[in-house]
């Protein structure tokens, strides 16, 4: 009994001896889930301030995207806003001058162009301002002041027609055509002269368009003429380096690329009505070019970079029966033959310098200025090149050369029967231009030296010079 006693005393006096343990151990467990929840809680807040700080960032990041956005707006609006000042002011200094009907505008524009001249032989195809090679045997100086490239045009634009269609036209004249009879006061009454007239459809969405009436063939390199303010109706190295004429016909024009960027790849095809030098009556459709229906089939293929570089093929076809309207006229050495062109051109605008160049290789082609203005099956080859540089916005300078060398053999058997024993002809040019506003003017000096026969057997030289002072005006 004693034992047991003894017994629970002690296992009480234990218990009481471990209670306080057990309590402090109790306490520190507490305290320890306090500390974890409150480093919980710290967390949570470092968290949301983390990703509020996320938030202010991503909203000031968009907030200076909308900056960006916001500048880039107004530079594209001041921009759009100076191009459109820039639109108008050219619309207004191009406005047109009356209206034909509701709709139609138009415009007349044109330049005024005086040339003073000194020569020291006389030139194919006139004196002045078309002096191209000395005439063989031409003797004398002669000088004078020539006008006649004076050339103005109107545009017509705005005609509906249908659909996506729209339509134009353009009407121009030079006084090239002729003197106004033949006594002492007719050499300042020029003649005007019909140069182009055809009429336009144009669709903008397909970068499809049509031309039909008269206008230069597309052996005319008529976006890659040398620069010259006294040559401008007949260019430096015309019929002799230069080949090409205007014809009534039609040219249908399709943009390759039409609205994409780079390049721009334009492609035409034309036909044109056949011409000839006889036999029959060549200023009433019954030369031999006219003789049944054998037209002048062109093609050519265009591509550029505007402000840089162009770069252009044509190729030229039509066949020619000497026999004409009829099928009754003698034909010397051939019947028939054809007239066959390829044409090679292009300009480049590195820096302050302009470069331009055109080169061709063609039989039977003087029709379109070709075998220095012969006709017969003559094979022929000419170029011209030209070097330009701008000292300043106002002062610029140019060199030229060109040549133009029909086959001899083919010029001796047709001469007289279509050639006039021409044989080759080279030219040099140089001219100093001042340019301000729409206002020009120039001092050239030009230099050419002819080869030919007179009777298929001799060779004879012939050089002459043209120096001229002009002032041009355009409106």
């Amino acid at each position: 009994m004693k034992r047991h006693t003894l017994f629970l005393a002690l296992m009480a006096l234990g218990l009481t001896a471990t209670m306080p343990v057990f309590a402090a151990q109790d306490s520190r467990e507490k305290e320890i889930k306090a500390l974890k929840a409150l480093v919980e809680k710290q967390q949570q807040q470092l968290n949301q301030q983390q990703q509020d700080l996320q938030q202010m960032h991503e909203a000031l990041t968009q907030l200076q995207n909308q900056q960006t956005q916001q500048q880039t707006q107004i530079q594209q609006t001041q921009q759009a806003q100076a191009q459109v000042q820039t639109t108008v002011a050219a619309v207004q200094k191009q406005a047109p001058t009356f209206s034909s009907a509701p709709g139609v505008s138009v415009a007349l524009h044109g330049f005024i162009d005086a040339t003073a001249f000194s020569q020291s032989k006389s030139f194919t195809f006139g004196n002045g301002q078309n002096a191209e090679y000395p005439i063989p045997g031409s003797t004398g100086r002669l000088s004078g002041v020539d006008v006649r490239n004076t050339r103005f045009w109107f545009d017509l634009t705005g005609a509906k027609v249908a659909g996506d269609w729209t339509g134009g036209a353009h009407l121009e004249m030079d006084f090239f055509g002729g003197n106004n009879g033949t006594g002492p006061y007719s050499q300042e009454q020029p003649l005007p002269r019909l140069r182009q007239a055809y009429m336009v459809l144009e669709n903008p969405v397909t970068g499809s368009s049509f031309k039909i009436g008269q206008m230069w063939d597309l052996m005319f390199p008529l976006d890659d003429l040398p620069n010259s303010l006294s040559h401008i109706a007949f260019p430096l190295g015309y019929g002799a380096g230069i080949i090409g004429w205007r014809f009534p016909g039609i040219v249908f024009s399709q943009d390759l690329n039409h609205g994409s960027t780079g390049p721009q790849w334009r492609l035409d095809v034309g036909a044109f009505e056949g011409t000839w030098n006889g036999p029959g009556n060549e200023v009433n459709y019954i030369s031999a070019g006219n003789a049944g229906f054998r037209p002048q089939i062109e093609a050519k293929l265009h591509v550029e970079q505007p402000k840089e570089w162009m770069l252009f093929a044509a190729a030229h076809w039509s066949q020619i029966n000497l026999a004409g309207v009829g099928n009754t006229e003698p034909t010397p050495i051939k019947r028939q033959f054809s007239s066959e062109a390829f044409e090679l051109g292009g300009q480049w605008t590195p820096g302050q310098w302009v470069l331009r160049s055109v080169g061709y290789t063609g039989r039977g082609i003087g029709q379109i200025f070709g075998d220095l203005s012969q006709f017969g099956d003559i094979k022929d080859t000419g170029a011209y090149v030209m070097g330009g540089y701008k000292f300043t916005s106002n002062w610029s300078a140019n060199v030229f050369y060109a040549f133009s060398k029909p086959n001899t053999s083919d010029v001796v058997r047709w001469f007289n029967h279509g050639s006039t024993g021409l044989l080759k002809n080279r030219q040099v040019a140089a001219n100093l231009q001042y340019t301000v506003g729409d206002y020009a003017f120039a001092v050239e000096w030009i230099h050419a030296i002819l080869n030919s026969t007179s009777n298929g057997v001799n060779r004879v030289s012939t050089s002459g010079n043209q120096v001229n002072v002009s002032a041009y005006y355009k409106f």
